[in-house]
Parts: C-alpha cells; sequence; structure tokens
C-alpha cells in the first residue's frame, strides 16, 4: 500500500475511532444535553470558520438565498440531532444510544423515496426490517449501568437524533456543490445561535473540568474530526469507507463496557449485530470495480457528504 493510500485510511479511521469516544466525552462534561451541543457547535464552528478563512474558501463563498436558506434548516436538523442524541445517552446507555443512532442511513432511504421519487430497491426494505427488528430486540432486553432495564425514552431520543440526522442528510444531498467545510462551518454557526438561549436554562458547567471536556468535544471531536474525514472520504473505495464506519459504533460499545460497566446481554448483542449489518453494509449500486471513488459516506456529525464539492 502506497503512502498515498495510506494516508487516508489512516485518516478514515482516526475519525470514526474519535466518533466512538464522543458519548464518554458527553458525559464526563456533566453538562446538560442542549450545552453540550452549544458548545460543540461554537469551539467546532470557530475552528471551522477559522479553516475556512485560512483556506481562501469563505471569502470567496457567494450562496444563493436558496442555498443559504437550505443550509440553515440542515444545521438546525444537526443541532437538534446532537441535542437528543446526547440526552439519550444518560437515559439508555453510550451503546444502546450509539447503535440505535445508526439507523439513520435506512430512515434517510426513506425521506429520498418520499420527496425526491427515489425507488427503494427490495434490499433496502430488508434491510429496514432487520434493524428496526434489532432495535425492538434491544429495547426489550438492554440493561444500563445499573442493571436495570433501559429507559425506552433513551432509545426513543436516539431514534428521533436518527430521524434529524437523516434530515440534516436528507438537505445535504441538496447542497452537493458548497465545498462541505464550508456547510459545517455554516451549520455550527447556526446551532451556535440557536442554541446561546437556552444557556440560561442548562447553563455551561461550572467547573474547569467540564469545560475542558467541552472544548476536548469542540476541538478534537468536531473540527478535527471533521477535516479528518472530508481529506480522505473521496480516496477511498466506498467497500473500505463503510467496513471501517464500524469502529464508530464498535469504539463506542468498548467504551461503555470499559469505563461504563455496560454489560450487553445476548438478545442485545444480537440485536446490535442486526442494526449494524442493515444500516452500516455497503450499498451496491452497480459500481464497476474500476471506480474506487466513493460518491458519498455518511459522517457521524450529522450530514452526508459528497466525496468532493467545488
Amino acid at each position: 500500500m502506497t503512502n498515498s493510500e495510506t494516508r487516508p485510511l489512516l485518516q478514515w479511521s482516526a475519525a470514526m475511532a474519535m466518533s466512538g469516544t464522543i458519548g464518554a466525552v458527553v458525559l464526563e462534561s456533566g453538562a446538560a444535553a442542549p450545552a453540550v451541543a452549544f458548545a460543540r457547535c461554537l469551539v467546532g464552528g470557530t475552528l471551522l470558520v477559522i479553516w475556512c478563512f485560512a483556506r481562501g474558501w469563505l471569502p470567496s463563498w457567494r450562496p444563493s438565498r436558496r442555498d443559504l436558506g437550505l443550509a440553515v434548516l440542515g444545521g438546525l436538523f444537526l443541532v437538534g440531532n446532537w441535542v437528543l442524541l446526547f440526552a439519550s445517552y444518560a437515559l439508555s446507555s453510550i451503546s444502546v444510544s450509539t447503535v440505535v443512532y445508526h439507523t439513520q442511513p435506512l430512515i434517510l432511504v426513506g425521506l429520498a423515496a418520499a420527496f425526491l421519487g427515489e425507488k427503494v430497491a427490495k434490499s433496502h426494505l430488508v434491510r429496514a426490517a432487520v434493524a428496526f427488528g434489532g432495535v425492538a430486540l434491544i429495547s426489550l432486553s438492554a440493561h444500563g449501568e445499573d442493571g436495570k432495564p433501559v429507559q425506552l425514552a433513551g432509545i426513543g431520543l436516539a431514534l428521533g437524533a436518527a430521524l434529524l440526522y437523516a434530515g440534516a442528510s436528507f438537505v445535504a444531498k441538496q447542497l452537493k456543490h458548497i465545498r462541505p467545510h464550508l456547510l459545517a462551518a455554516v451549520q455550527t454557526t447556526v446551532g451556535a445561535l440557536v442554541l446561546a438561549p437556552v444557556l440560561l436554562i442548562t447553563p455551561l458547567p461550572a467547573t474547569t473540568r467540564g469545560l475542558l471536556w467541552l472544548v476536548l468535544l469542540g476541538t478534537v471531536h468536531t473540527a478535527l474530526m471533521y477535516v479528518l474525514m472530508y481529506a480522505s472520504i473521496g480516496k477511498l473505495p466506498t467497500t473500505t469507507v463503510a467496513l471501517l464506519s464500524y469502529l464508530y459504533p464498535v469504539v463506542a460499545v468498548l467504551v461503555d463496557i470499559a469505563f461504563y460497566g455496560h454489560r450487553p446481554t445476548w438478545p442485545e448483542a444480537l440485536g446490535m449485530l442486526a442494526v449494524l449489518a442493515a444500516a452500516l453494509s455497503p450499498q451496491r449500486r452497480g459500481q464497476s470495480k474500476k471506480e474506487p471513488q466513493v460518491s458519498r459516506a455518511t459522517d457521524p456529525c450529522g450530514t452526508r457528504t459528497p466525496a468532493r464539492r467545488s
């Protein structure tokens, strides 16, 4: 394997591994979900804006009203997605929420069929049935840190986050011509503005330790992660991206087991495998082996991003 192949592989792998530790960072901060999402938007968004300025992308960008409106709408979906997902961690567990959250690619297929008239293959319907059967199995058998059954509200919030994630992805499909870094910068800026008033009700942590966790979330798990993903996604085959995307939920489950005492039951583990197998399996669309470039991939930050944008 050449250096040109190794670098994007390591970048995408690092981004997926980082994603798997987001739940732990959120819980360790001790902050309420809206405050965590605000901090992520503020810190991560500021760094992304600086990055876009440094690369010369932001000064030359002249968005149309439609593009700006869609970008703002996508930002609202993105922020709502984060708030619901972060809130779900405390009501279920990091691993359960993360795995249930990964039903979103299948939800996106449904949105595309409903609003864009895209045809839904039978294989998609089978995968959706398997995935949501897995969610049902998790709901009936999963246990939290205290050994008690997880709260269904936590699973419901994770499903709600997946729906909003799919909505943000659906909007991003309409903005393929916009560079993903710019879109991310706009959406996180929108998130910071929208969530700022919420701090009156759910303030940021009062301790330095809590604030440092949120700074880590914004710098490493948002800005750096976005840059790594966008630097690598267009240089990897679809199957490689899909395979390495498993690192996100796998790392989340391992972190939950190692640091939060989560012990999956056999039915829960079976349900998790069903969800991940259905949601993350490579989608074959008649791509030839001579086409190694991935056209789209789902990122864990809430958008569905094309490999390359002008």
